[in-house]
């Protein structure tokens, strides 16, 4: 993982409030969508990603959570859960994903 996802804090990531996710509409839908997308790579390292309040829920399927702020600490949030990286752009992940949508 690039390790400037997660070095910017704040309180907001650079994709937010930029229409990328097609969802259009409030910021809430625009976090809902982002989430929705973060988990079609979230899965393969058996993780899962809710937007509430603003913020996001990180879930594994051994039942530890965490809060994230914003979308950028996501992924370093995800290693510690799982104890492993967790790389979005990893080829075999990318292929998995492909896959899916066949």
């Amino acid at each position: 993982m690039c390790g400037l996802c997660g070095a910017f804090g704040g309180s907001d990531h650079w994709s937010a409030g930029t229409g990328a996710t097609g969802a259009g509409g409030t910021p809430t839908l625009e976090r809902r969508a982002r989430a929705a997308l973060a988990n079609e790579v979230l899965r393969h390292y058996g993780l899962t990603l809710d937007e509430w309040a603003g913020r996001f829920t990180l879930r594994s399927r051994t039942g530890k959570m965490a809060m994230v702020e914003h979308f950028g600490a996501i992924w370093p949030e995800a290693e510690k859960l799982t104890g492993k990286p967790c790389d979005p752009l990893d080829p075999a992940v990318i292929e998995q994903m492909e896959a899916a949508r066949r």
